[in-house]
Protein backbone atom coordinates (compact mmCIF):
# COMPACT_ATOMS: atom_id res chain seq x y z
CA UNK A 1 0.00 0.00 0.00
CA UNK A 2 1.61 3.56 -0.75
CA UNK A 3 1.60 5.55 1.28
CA UNK A 4 -0.29 9.39 1.31
CA UNK A 5 1.74 12.55 -0.90
CA UNK A 6 3.05 14.40 2.24
CA UNK A 7 1.14 17.78 2.02
CA UNK A 8 2.05 21.26 3.08
CA UNK A 9 -0.46 24.14 4.05
CA UNK A 10 0.61 27.60 3.85
CA UNK A 11 -1.29 29.00 6.25
CA UNK A 12 -1.64 33.01 6.97
CA UNK A 13 -3.32 33.98 10.79
CA UNK A 14 -6.42 35.01 11.00
CA UNK A 15 -7.26 34.32 7.12
CA UNK A 16 -9.51 32.00 5.15
CA UNK A 17 -7.04 29.46 5.72
CA UNK A 18 -8.39 27.74 8.12
CA UNK A 19 -10.72 25.90 5.77
CA UNK A 20 -7.80 23.53 5.05
CA UNK A 21 -6.79 22.32 7.90
CA UNK A 22 -10.31 21.81 8.93
CA UNK A 23 -10.88 19.50 6.26
CA UNK A 24 -7.73 17.48 6.54
CA UNK A 25 -8.62 16.90 9.84
CA UNK A 26 -12.19 15.82 9.04
CA UNK A 27 -10.40 13.13 6.62
CA UNK A 28 -7.56 12.51 8.75
CA UNK A 29 -5.18 13.24 6.45
CA UNK A 30 -1.67 13.96 7.67
CA UNK A 31 -0.50 17.37 6.79
CA UNK A 32 2.53 20.03 7.57
CA UNK A 33 2.20 23.79 8.48
CA UNK A 34 3.90 26.73 7.15
CA UNK A 35 2.26 29.77 8.93
CA UNK A 36 2.43 33.34 9.49
CA UNK A 37 0.91 35.80 11.52
CA UNK A 38 0.03 39.21 9.85
CA UNK A 39 2.43 42.21 10.77
CA UNK A 40 1.21 45.14 12.46
CA UNK A 41 -0.14 46.82 8.89
CA UNK A 42 -2.55 43.23 8.89
CA UNK A 43 -0.54 41.93 6.07
CA UNK A 44 1.29 38.97 4.75
CA UNK A 45 5.15 39.25 6.18
CA UNK A 46 7.07 39.42 2.89
CA UNK A 47 9.00 36.53 4.08
CA UNK A 48 6.64 34.13 4.06
CA UNK A 49 4.93 35.32 1.10
CA UNK A 50 8.34 34.21 -0.17
CA UNK A 51 8.14 30.72 0.52
CA UNK A 52 4.21 30.09 -1.00
CA UNK A 53 5.40 28.24 -4.44
CA UNK A 54 2.46 30.13 -6.29
CA UNK A 55 2.54 33.25 -8.35
CA UNK A 56 0.01 34.94 -6.17
CA UNK A 57 1.79 34.18 -3.36
CA UNK A 58 -1.38 33.78 -1.37
CA UNK A 59 -2.59 31.94 1.74
CA UNK A 60 -3.95 29.26 1.04
CA UNK A 61 -1.92 27.25 -0.53
CA UNK A 62 -0.85 23.93 -0.56
CA UNK A 63 2.39 21.87 -1.59
CA UNK A 64 1.42 18.04 -2.35
CA UNK A 65 4.90 16.35 -2.90
CA UNK A 66 4.79 13.96 -5.71
CA UNK A 67 0.92 14.80 -6.24
CA UNK A 68 1.00 15.49 -9.80
CA UNK A 69 0.58 12.48 -12.80
CA UNK A 70 3.56 12.20 -13.38
CA UNK A 71 5.04 11.92 -10.03
CA UNK A 72 6.01 16.02 -9.48
CA UNK A 73 5.26 18.28 -7.12
CA UNK A 74 1.67 20.04 -7.27
CA UNK A 75 0.89 23.22 -6.07
CA UNK A 76 -2.70 24.45 -5.59
CA UNK A 77 -3.81 27.82 -4.52
CA UNK A 78 -7.62 29.25 -4.24
CA UNK A 79 -9.41 28.07 -1.55
CA UNK A 80 -12.25 26.60 -3.43
CA UNK A 81 -9.89 24.67 -5.69
CA UNK A 82 -7.93 23.55 -2.20
CA UNK A 83 -10.72 21.79 -1.22
CA UNK A 84 -12.60 20.04 -4.29
CA UNK A 85 -8.79 18.83 -5.09
CA UNK A 86 -8.66 17.53 -1.74
CA UNK A 87 -11.96 16.32 -1.49
CA UNK A 88 -11.13 13.93 -5.10
CA UNK A 89 -7.93 13.11 -4.19
CA UNK A 90 -8.22 12.09 -0.33
CA UNK A 91 -11.91 11.40 0.28
CA UNK A 92 -12.35 7.95 -1.52
CA UNK A 93 -15.45 6.98 1.08
CA UNK A 94 -17.39 10.27 -0.14
CA UNK A 95 -17.66 11.75 3.34
CA UNK A 96 -17.94 15.02 1.81
CA UNK A 97 -19.68 15.09 -1.18
CA UNK A 98 -23.34 14.15 -0.83
CA UNK A 99 -24.21 10.88 -3.63
CA UNK A 100 -27.39 12.42 -4.51
CA UNK A 101 -27.16 14.42 -7.69
CA UNK A 102 -29.19 17.31 -6.38
CA UNK A 103 -27.68 17.46 -3.24
CA UNK A 104 -24.25 17.11 -4.88
CA UNK A 105 -25.24 20.06 -6.73
CA UNK A 106 -26.50 22.36 -4.06
CA UNK A 107 -23.33 21.82 -1.94
CA UNK A 108 -20.72 22.78 -5.17
CA UNK A 109 -23.25 25.67 -4.98
CA UNK A 110 -22.37 26.63 -1.69
CA UNK A 111 -18.84 25.96 -2.27
CA UNK A 112 -18.34 28.35 -4.58
CA UNK A 113 -20.68 30.84 -2.89
CA UNK A 114 -18.53 31.14 0.05
CA UNK A 115 -16.18 33.19 -1.94
CA UNK A 116 -18.33 34.40 -5.01
CA UNK A 117 -21.07 35.78 -3.54
CA UNK A 118 -20.60 35.94 0.15
CA UNK A 119 -17.53 37.40 0.49
CA UNK A 120 -17.47 39.42 -3.03
CA UNK A 121 -20.28 41.30 -1.17
CA UNK A 122 -18.54 41.70 1.88
CA UNK A 123 -15.18 42.73 0.80
CA UNK A 124 -16.92 45.41 -1.55
CA UNK A 125 -17.65 47.32 1.83
CA UNK A 126 -14.37 46.30 3.73
CA UNK A 127 -12.45 47.85 0.89
CA UNK A 128 -14.64 50.61 1.59
CA UNK A 129 -14.00 51.65 4.75
CA UNK A 130 -9.99 51.19 4.38
CA UNK A 131 -9.93 53.12 0.99
CA UNK A 132 -12.28 56.04 0.83
CA UNK A 133 -10.49 58.98 1.07
CA UNK A 134 -10.50 61.65 4.33
CA UNK A 135 -12.45 63.85 2.19
CA UNK A 136 -15.53 61.68 1.74
CA UNK A 137 -15.62 59.52 4.58
CA UNK A 138 -19.04 61.31 5.72
CA UNK A 139 -20.56 59.39 2.97
CA UNK A 140 -19.16 55.86 4.29
CA UNK A 141 -22.25 54.72 6.18
CA UNK A 142 -24.90 55.99 3.24
CA UNK A 143 -22.64 53.66 0.85
CA UNK A 144 -22.15 50.61 3.44
CA UNK A 145 -25.99 50.93 3.73
CA UNK A 146 -26.52 50.72 0.33
CA UNK A 147 -24.16 47.87 -0.20
CA UNK A 148 -25.51 46.21 2.76
CA UNK A 149 -28.27 45.19 0.84
CA UNK A 150 -26.26 42.16 -0.98
CA UNK A 151 -25.13 40.73 2.46
CA UNK A 152 -28.58 40.98 3.61
CA UNK A 153 -29.66 38.77 1.00
CA UNK A 154 -26.92 36.27 0.87
CA UNK A 155 -27.63 35.56 4.53
CA UNK A 156 -31.95 35.66 3.73
CA UNK A 157 -30.30 32.49 1.44
CA UNK A 158 -28.36 30.52 3.96
CA UNK A 159 -30.64 31.57 7.02
CA UNK A 160 -33.43 30.05 5.04
CA UNK A 161 -32.06 27.12 3.70
CA UNK A 162 -30.84 25.77 7.15
CA UNK A 163 -34.17 26.41 8.34
CA UNK A 164 -35.39 24.11 5.69
CA UNK A 165 -32.38 21.71 7.09
CA UNK A 166 -33.56 21.97 10.67
CA UNK A 167 -36.92 21.19 9.13
CA UNK A 168 -35.70 17.70 8.01
CA UNK A 169 -33.96 16.88 10.99
CA UNK A 170 -30.83 17.83 9.67
CA UNK A 171 -28.13 20.06 11.31
CA UNK A 172 -25.75 20.58 8.03
CA UNK A 173 -26.20 23.38 4.73
CA UNK A 174 -26.69 20.03 2.51
CA UNK A 175 -27.57 16.72 3.38
CA UNK A 176 -27.63 14.50 6.80
CA UNK A 177 -24.04 14.86 7.15
CA UNK A 178 -21.20 17.89 6.68
CA UNK A 179 -19.73 18.50 3.04
CA UNK A 180 -17.86 20.75 1.37
CA UNK A 181 -20.82 23.12 2.00
CA UNK A 182 -20.47 23.33 6.04
CA UNK A 183 -16.62 23.77 5.35
CA UNK A 184 -16.50 26.60 2.54
CA UNK A 185 -18.69 28.20 4.23
CA UNK A 186 -17.95 28.56 7.55
CA UNK A 187 -14.93 30.88 7.33
CA UNK A 188 -17.35 33.49 5.46
CA UNK A 189 -20.01 33.52 7.68
CA UNK A 190 -17.59 33.77 10.95
CA UNK A 191 -15.92 36.70 8.82
CA UNK A 192 -19.10 38.62 7.84
CA UNK A 193 -20.43 38.62 10.95
CA UNK A 194 -17.32 39.12 13.28
CA UNK A 195 -16.80 42.21 10.92
CA UNK A 196 -20.50 43.78 10.80
CA UNK A 197 -19.76 44.05 6.95
CA UNK A 198 -23.85 44.43 6.25
CA UNK A 199 -25.03 42.27 9.14
CA UNK A 200 -23.96 41.43 12.49
CA UNK A 201 -24.70 38.65 14.97
CA UNK A 202 -28.39 38.79 16.54
CA UNK A 203 -30.11 38.33 13.15
CA UNK A 204 -30.14 34.87 11.88
CA UNK A 205 -30.67 32.01 14.65
CA UNK A 206 -30.24 29.06 12.51
CA UNK A 207 -27.13 30.35 10.56
CA UNK A 208 -25.38 31.25 13.93
CA UNK A 209 -26.44 28.38 15.55
CA UNK A 210 -24.88 26.50 12.23
CA UNK A 211 -21.84 28.59 13.04
CA UNK A 212 -21.03 27.30 16.33
CA UNK A 213 -22.11 23.88 15.59
CA UNK A 214 -19.41 24.04 13.00
CA UNK A 215 -16.88 25.48 15.26
CA UNK A 216 -17.15 23.04 18.04
CA UNK A 217 -16.20 19.89 15.61
CA UNK A 218 -13.65 17.79 17.02
CA UNK A 219 -11.82 18.30 13.52
CA UNK A 220 -12.35 22.16 13.65
CA UNK A 221 -10.82 22.04 17.08
CA UNK A 222 -7.77 20.77 16.32
CA UNK A 223 -7.52 22.19 13.22
CA UNK A 224 -7.95 25.97 15.42
CA UNK A 225 -5.26 24.61 18.15
CA UNK A 226 -2.50 23.58 15.49
CA UNK A 227 -2.24 26.51 13.33
CA UNK A 228 -3.39 29.25 16.16
CA UNK A 229 -6.20 30.95 14.39
CA UNK A 230 -8.37 33.11 16.04
CA UNK A 231 -10.78 35.79 14.08
CA UNK A 232 -11.55 38.62 16.55
CA UNK A 233 -12.54 41.89 16.47
CA UNK A 234 -9.22 43.19 17.28
CA UNK A 235 -7.33 41.25 14.69
CA UNK A 236 -6.35 42.39 11.20
CA UNK A 237 -7.41 41.26 7.99
CA UNK A 238 -5.52 42.36 4.69
CA UNK A 239 -6.40 40.21 1.71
Amino acid sequence: MSSQPAITVYFLGASRAIRIPWLLEELNVPYTLETSQRNPAGVSPQDFKDKIPAPLKKSPTILVKGGASDGTDLVVQESGAIVEYLVESFDKAGKLLPRDVAERCRAFEWLHAAEGTFMLHALAILYARWKIPEAAREYLAEMEQGMSTNVLNDFMWIEGALTEQKRKGSEFLVGSELSVADLMMGFSVEFILERKLGTERGGWPETEAWLGRMMGRGAYQRAVERSGYTLDSKGQFRT
